[in-house]
């Protein structure tokens, strides 16, 4: 096996493609696509998203310091992608992609209810990185489908069918390799 050198980049694939949910202090709002989104530590419970500046809703979360985080699935791909690929300042992507606003809990940014989760963020520091400002964040709520909880109140993701992104496609996820620690465990 060899290997081909590429130019430094961003290789860590394949990611979450999540729509951010939104809305200034006016209430407007706004849904965008950002893959730049993970888990930044578990204790306080804290996530990051990056985006550009120059996104409209970049200055609505900026404003805020709120936004939602809603995991996305196969049926919600398409809505995914448009709301990634089209500004809120031109189109009201709700309405678009027929996506049902649902008030959050602890954060005035609406979630978006056909998401399996929403996850309600508050930011704490913003990290202007290049391209792409980090809007860290603590978790402040979590609201999942009950459809997707089974009798022991776990949460099957693999139920809700979720999709990620790698090099500007979309994946669905379909079968389970291992759980965690199955490398160590007795037999």
């Amino acid at each position: 096996m060899s290997k081909i050198e590429y130019k430094p980049g961003n290789m860590l694939y394949p990611l979450p493609a999540v729509m951010v949910s939104c809305a200034d202090k006016e209430g407007n709002d706004n849904i965008l696509t950002v893959a730049w989104t993970g888990t930044a530590c578990s204790d306080p419970p804290m996530v990051y998203i990056s985006v550009r500046p120059e996104r409209y809703s970049y200055k609505m979360i900026r404003e805020t310091g709120e936004f939602v985080i809603n995991l996305t699935t196969k049926d919600l791909t398409y809505a995914t992608d448009y709301c990634g690929v089209r500004s809120g300042k031109n189109v009201d992507k709700w309405k678009e992609m027929k996506l049902t606003r649902q008030p959050s809990k602890a954060v005035s940014a609406p979630s978006i209810q056909e998401s399996p989760v929403n996850i309600e963020c508050r930011v704490t520091q913003i990290l202007p990185l290049g391209s792409h400002d980090m809007f860290l964040a603590e978790v402040v709520g979590v609201s999942v489908d009950d459809r997707y909880v089974d009798e022991n109140n776990r949460f099957d993701l693999a139920k809700a069918d979720p999709m990620v992104y790698s090099h500007g496609e979309y994946y669905d996820l379909k079968d389970l390799l291992g759980s965690f620690g199955y490398s160590v465990k007795k037999k």
